[in-house]
């Protein structure tokens, strides 16, 4: 009997390592760890692989991204950090409760740590010092909801359960709402969105800015009028040139600096005349 308990004890610990850290992955960019079970009829739909993954990860986000958003609360110097440190407690509150009903009532098991990794940026946010946390707090929180964004598009799209469709609603909802406040406090380094893991960003943000990135935003952030001239360089409209009448009526032209300013004489040759 007692060999037996243990037996059903060690299959009790194992049996959710094997639910949340499957080797069977598929879907854009390894988003979805395959539980082995199929596709599950239940009286709300089909419930598929990727349905069940979804629900665990809306659980799994809001174990260290809640707790992420207090420390923010907690430790931002800056009004929007903090505003996004509340934007993460009160989001995740929502998806929690919404996630841990769906589970229970499709019968998904769910987690209830943070994995090994989540906890580990959370230590990396905790020991950062004051100066560094709000950058590293604002990138990689970014970046880890940039990459759940895009799991909860392909849910949407192709659920068939609606106890499912409505959690991918809500979190829609709310993961775009994270972005946008994220995104707000202006620290966000968007070309460290694109690097391979998250712990990759510390490297990249603690750095000052490249010379492109301060020229970018000296120039107007790379912006482009309708016809492809730079937005603030050199060579734009002169402001102090008044439009010139275009012959019949048509739009009034405003010279480029520098330029005369007398309308050279329209072309009066045959309409089907090349010109040059």
């Amino acid at each position: 009997m007692v060999i037996a308990a243990l037996a059903l004890t060690m299959a009790a610990l194992l049996i959710p390592v094997r639910l949340f850290e499957g080797t069977a992955v598929a879907g854009p960019g390894g988003l979805i760890v395959d539980d082995g079970l199929g596709t599950l009829t239940t009286q709300y739909g089909p419930l598929t692989p990727t349905d069940r993954d979804f629900v665990r990860k809306v659980r799994s986000a809001g174990l260290w991204e809640g707790p992420a958003g207090r420390q923010a609360q907690e430790r931002g110097r800056s009004e929007t950090v903090r505003i996004a440190g509340n934007h993460l407690v009160d989001g995740h509150n929502l998806l929690d409760e919404l996630a841990i009903e769906t589970g229970r009532v499709l019968g998904i098991e769910l987690p209830n740590q943070p994995t090994a990794q989540q906890r580990a940026w959370l230590a990396e946010l905790e020991a950062a010092p004051i100066d560094r946390y709000e950058v590293l707090f604002a990138n990689i929180l970014r970046r880890a909801h940039g990459r759940v964004f895009t799991l909860v598009a392909l849910v949407r799209a192709e659920t068939q359960n609606s106890l499912v469709r409505e959690l991918a609603n809500q979190a829609n909802e709310t993961v775009l709402d994270h972005i946008t406040v994220l995104e707000n406090t202006g620290l966000v380094d968007y070309g460290a969105l694109d690097d391979d893991g998250i712990g990759s960003i510390s490297k990249r943000v603690a750095g000052p800015r490249s010379p492109r990135r301060a020229r970018r935003t000296a120039t107007g952030c790379g912006r482009r009028r309708p016809d492809g001239r730079p937005v603030g360089r050199p060579g734009g409209r002169s402001t102090d040139a008044p439009p010139v009448p275009a012959p019949g009526g048509g739009r009034p032209r405003v010279p480029r600096r520098g330029a005369d300013r007398t309308d050279p004489p329209p072309h009066t040759g045959d309409p089907g005349e090349p010109t040059t």
